[in-house]
């Protein structure tokens, strides 16, 4: 008797737990599915973008080591279309990379003001890498030492110049160069001493930075 008591209370549990299974999937099973599916499709879909997005940073790459073989076969107006190309249509980084490229032809080919325009867009372009942007500003300083005033070029790069900015004595070095050609003596005396007194300045700015005090107190100009 206790062993037919103990099997029917095991299939009285059964049936329970099977009603409640029943119940719980009428219930509850349309949504299991659905949070199972999302689950798969969100891992291909991750799977599908990261594939797509390298197969499209590896073509746009290829794109822009075409456009620098152009430019250094000398086809300047070749490099320049495929670089605008990779521009609009590039992926990751390149399209920034594209445009400072691009700038950098247009100063080649003599077209200071299209050169400084474009790093002056890239400089204030939000969306960029902020070190992307620094060396626009820097590229388009020193582009308007010769074609521009002291005050533009302190526009562009006075803000770099402060302590703790990586490429602070490439702008010292700008702002020193336009206060020197502008015959503002003091004033680029005092940016060429930023740069000899910083210990961390690349070697090159600072010997380039002596060379010009040196010529500056050999003028008595700046006394």
């Amino acid at each position: 008797m206790a062993n037919e008591n103990d099997s029917f209370i095991r299939e009285v549990n059964e049936q329970i737990r099977s009603e409640k299974l029943s119940n719980f999937w009428g219930r509850y099973g349309a949504v299991v599915i659905g949070a199972a599916v999302l689950i798969v499709l969100a891992s291909a879909g991750a799977g599908i973008y990261e594939y797509w997005s390298n197969s499209r940073a590896s073509a746009s790459g290829d794109q822009f080591s075409n456009a620098l073989k152009l430019a250094s076969e000398g086809k300047n107006d070749e490099a320049l279309k495929a670089l605008t190309e990779l521009e609009s249509a590039g992926h990751g980084e390149y399209p920034i990379l594209a445009k400072s490229r691009a700038a950098t032809l247009l100063a080649q080919k003599g077209d200071a003001a299209g050169a400084i325009a474009a790093f002056t867009a890239i400089g204030n372009d939000s969306s960029a890498p902020q070190i992307f942007r620094d060396m626009a500003k820097v590229r388009a300083a020193f582009l308007l030492i010769d074609n521009g005033t002291y005050e533009q070029v302190s526009a562009e790069v006075e803000a770099l110049s402060s302590d703790g900015q990586p490429l602070r004595n490439s702008a010292r070095e700008a702002l020193g160069l336009a206060a020197y050609k502008a015959g503002n003596f003091a004033q680029a005396k005092q940016w060429f001493e930023l740069i000899t007194g910083d210990s961390q300045a690349p070697r090159n700015v600072a010997n380039r930075a002596q060379v010009l005090l040196d010529n500056i107190a050999a003028s008595g100009k700046a006394a």
